[in-house]
C-alpha cells in the first residue's frame, strides 16, 4: 500500500498539469483500482458482460485521458466510480442498441433456440440503464445519496468505506443509503434492489 501523502502528492501534481504524475500514480493504486473491478464483477449477475480485467483497463484509460483534476485519493476513488459507471452504461446501451439493430428476425425466432445468457445479459443491460437514469434524478434532490449509490453499486464499495469516501458518519451513510435505496424501489418499480449490496437480487 503505497504512502497516503505519496498518493495526495502525485495527484495534486496530475491536477496541475503534470501527466508523469498521473502515469505514477495509477500503478500505485492499481491493486485498489483492481480489487473495486473485481467486486463489481461479483455483484453482476449471469454471465461476465466485462471481466474484471476489462473493465479495469478501461477505466484505467478514462482516468488516464480525462484530465481531471483530483483533490486527494477519496476524490479520486469517486472519480473511478464514476468511470466504472459510465464504461458499463455506454456497455448496456450499446448491446440492447446492436440487439435492436439485429430485431428484424424477432417474429420468426425458435424458442428452444434462444440464448439463456444472452438474455440475462439483455435483462442485466437493461437494469443498468434503468439504474443509471434513476441516479440522474436522484441527483437532483440529493446529490451526495446519488453519489453513494453510485459509489456503492458501479464501484462496490461497502457502506463504511463510502462513508469514509464522503467524509461522513457511518450512521448518516447508513440514513442516505435506506432513504436512497427506498426512493429508488419506487423509482424503479423494483423492490429486489439488495438492502445489503446495493444489487439487484
Amino acid at each position: 500500500m503505497p504512502a497516503p501523502s505519496e498518493v495526495t502528492r502525485l495527484l495534486a501534481a496530475a491536477s496541475d498539469g503534470d501527466a508523469s504524475a498521473l502515469d505514477a500514480v495509477l500503478p500505485l493504486l492499481y491493486t485498489e483500482l483492481h480489487e473495486l473491478a473485481h467486486r463489481q464483477r461479483r455483484r453482476q449477475r449471469g454471465p461476465a458482460t466485462l471481466n474484471t480485467t476489462a473493465l479495469l483497463h478501461e477505466a484505467y484509460e478514462k482516468l488516464a485521458s480525462a484530465g481531471s483534476a483530483y483533490v486527494d485519493r477519496s476524490h479520486f476513488f469517486r472519480i473511478s466510480a464514476q468511470a466504472m459507471r459510465q464504461i458499463l452504461v455506454d456497455y448496456a446501451r450499446s448491446r440492447l442498441t446492436a440487439k435492436r439493430g439485429a430485431g428484424a428476425h424477432a417474429a420468426t425466432y425458435d424458442d428452444s433456440a434462444l440464448d439463456d445468457s444472452a438474455l440475462m445479459l439483455d435483462a442485466q443491460s437493461e437494469e443498468t440503464l434503468a439504474l443509471d437514469e434513476a441516479l440522474g434524478r436522484l441527483a437532483v434532490l440529493s446529490a451526495r445519496q446519488a453519489t453513494l449509490v453510485e459509489l456503492r453499486y458501479f464501484g462496490g464499495f461497502t457502506l463504511p468505506e463510502v462513508a469514509d469516501l464522503l467524509g461522513i458518519s457511518p450512521s448518516t451513510a447508513s440514513r442516505d443509503w435506506t432513504a436512497a435505496r427506498a426512493w429508488l424501489q419506487r423509482e424503479l418499480g423494483d423492490a429486489s434492489f439488495d438492502t445489503d449490496s446495493g444489487t439487484r437480487a
